[in-house]
């Protein structure tokens, strides 16, 4: 979408049609979702859910799917919070020059040829590496850091140089996220 000159866009949180909010997999699913939609343009939770009635769909507030997934989306919730003057700068620099704010890794690392084809992370603004777990069940995923930079992981302080592949820890309460070391985002300091 980025790419089609469309920056401001985001996606159901959940999938708009079905989901029953009793069942673990797809408490599982809402709460990888969010974490993805947390680093969108826009982050929305939005759908018809089961079990509904025949005038309404089921439940779909943050506190439907269950206490753990709660309790994960709530310190979601205030993570964007967080990210509000960034997401802003971020925003405003789309306005005045077209740069969306979530976009491929290659638009900001074009030297780096490897980020040609990652198609499974994103920035968000130049600072902002992130890398959502899609895989029912999976508490780690493969990541790439761009060469050119230096990336410090969001959730433990540990940093890394670029041009790297590594396998990130990610337990149902974290999706890898790694801040561009000298950038702007820094300051939040560790997440976890």
């Amino acid at each position: 979408m980025a790419m089609s000159g469309i920056p401001w866009w985001t996606t159901d949180i959940g999938g708009f049609h079905g989901g029953n909010v009793e069942a673990a997999e797809f408490r599982e699913l809402v709460v990888r979702w969010f974490q993805y939609g947390v680093f969108c343009p826009i982050c929305r939770l939005h759908g018809v859910r089961e079990p509904g009635t025949a005038k309404s769909g089921g439940p779909n507030e943050v506190w439907s799917f269950g206490e753990e997934a709660y309790a994960i989306i709530r310190e979601l919730l205030f993570l964007r919070e967080r990210l509000r003057p960034y997401l802003a700068a971020q925003m405003q620099a789309a306005h005045e020059t077209g740069l969306p704010p979530m976009r491929p890794l290659f638009v900001d690392f074009p030297a780096d040829p490897a980020c040609v084809s990652i198609d499974d992370q994103f920035m968000l603004g130049p600072d902002l590496l992130v890398t959502p777990v899609a895989e029912a069940g999976a508490r780690e995923r493969q990541v790439y850091l761009p060469a050119g930079a230096a990336w410090r992981d969001a959730w433990t302080g540990t940093e890394y140089a670029g041009g790297v592949t590594l396998t990130a820890q990610a337990p149902l309460d974290r999706i890898p996220v790694y801040l561009r070391v000298g950038g702007a985002l820094l300051e939040l300091g560790d997440m976890g």
